[in-house]
């Protein structure tokens, strides 16, 4: 029989197990009321390979006894968790005869249990005590308990995560449908332009004089250009995504790109106001295109959902990395949104407007292939402010003036 004034509160380490939402603090917890009567120095838990059956790793790791001056060379039980693994069953491992008696961490006392789940085998639990005593049969029936506790621990650590693989899941397939939506629309409306004006200029039954000729031409040539930078947004998000597309650095005037930029910009969207607050004027190595083109698309996001919104672009340093602030005056975004900004395919809802969803993706892999980032500052009314990051030494080479 067991006594009870001896084995810690089982009551108490089902409640810890059940309510720490966080697994590791729920083992925290019941390790501290373990203790107070099952002994043991050090704690290990081991996952168990799903398909071959074998040990893959520790996931938790506690020294509280005689183990923790020990450090890493203290005993974890990875042999005795393999059997426990291999076999499916309880493993006891005492030391062998002969060891020295002065060092109690040379004689290890070993229980080794399964993790067992309605799934199937999760792993194994290892206690280890130094220098005795040996595990009794009801010492033995208490770490089952507690091994049981752990198990479900575990399943529904397990459980918590595919549910959120799975939101995940179909967030992203709920993205990919807007998607196909979108670039079928996107597709569509540069292709109609075309056709519409290429058959209208082919018309034999009416003669276009030059003025209208070149118009329609103009049209076509600028529906190309979209169809063709929405097809390369596509293809290029694609090997960003797979980190195989190529960065080339070379030498730049950061301030100076920036500016080179913004009149290019300028060109596109005539209305366009761009203010510079330059403190620094770095030369750096970075892609120069790849760069050009993220602030390219912050300013043809600017003219599409804040037209007609005054621009500032500031230039500063920030202990080691430059930073670019690319603020507009215009309607901003409201806070649930903007930790989606930069994902695949998202595009802000109720906003005007189409989009393939690809543009802020795209900038966010290109600064972070620069070893950098990129986030978002907005409040509805107040402008939106995006702010990169480019660390100083990747590759800076000069401070100009």
């Amino acid at each position: 029989m067991i006594n009870r004034e001896t084995v810690p509160d089982f009551l108490a380490i089902a409640e810890a197990v059940s309510q720490h939402r966080d697994w590791k603090e729920a083992l925290n917890s019941v390790i501290s009321i373990v203790r107070s009567g099952f002994i043991f120095d050090n704690l290990a838990l081991f996952v168990a390979e799903e398909k071959f059956n074998q040990l893959t790793e520790i996931v938790y790791a506690r020294a509280v006894g005689r183990g923790q001056s020990a450090g890493p060379d203290a005993a974890w039980g990875t042999e005795v968790a393999n059997q426990v693994i291999e076999r499916n069953e309880i493993i006891l491992q005492e030391p062998p005869d002969g060891e020295d008696k002065d060092n109690r961490l040379s004689k290890a006392y070993l229980l080794g249990l399964p993790l067992r789940a309605a799934s199937g085998l999760l792993g194994a639990v290892i206690f280890v005590r130094f220098g005795g005593p040996a595990y009794t049969p009801e010492h033995i029936l208490c770490a089952r308990f507690i091994a049981t506790q752990f198990a479900g621990l575990f399943e529904r650590k397990k459980l918590t995560e595919d549910i959120r693989a799975l939101e995940e899941a179909r967030s992203l397939l709920a993205l990919q449908d807007d998607f196909i939506a979108t670039i079928s629309h996107e597709l569509r409306t540069p292709l109609g332009f075309i056709k519409g004006y290429s058959t209208t200029l082919l018309r034999s039954d009416t003669e276009w004089d030059e003025s209208t000729r070149r118009e329609f031409l103009t049209i076509i040539d600028e529906e190309a250009d979209h169809l063709t930078t929405l097809i390369e947004n596509v293809l290029e998000s694609a090997r960003l995504q797979s980190n195989t597309l190529p960065m080339k650095p070379q030498p730049v005037r950061l301030d100076k790109l920036i500016r080179d930029t913004a009149t290019h910009a300028q060109a596109r969207f005539t209305d366009m106001q761009v203010k510079f607050e330059f403190a620094v004027k770095p030369v750096i190595e970075v892609d120069t295109v790849r760069i050009a083109q993220v602030l390219g698309n912050l300013f043809s996001n600017a003219a599409k959902y804040a037209p007609g919104a005054a621009i500032t672009i500031a230039l500063t340093q920030e202990n080691d990395f430059y930073r670019v602030c690319f603020a507009d005056g215009g309607p901003g975004i409201s806070p649930e949104h903007l930790p989606n900004l930069f994902k695949r395919f998202y595009r802000v809802p109720g906003q005007g407007g189409y989009g393939s969803g690809l543009g802020l993706f795209i900038c966010q892999k290109i600064i972070d292939a620069h070893g950098g980032k990129i986030q978002a500052e907005s409040q509805p009314g107040k402008g939106t402010t995006f702010i990169i990051d480019i660390p100083v030494e990747a590759g800076v080479l000069a401070e100009g003036g």
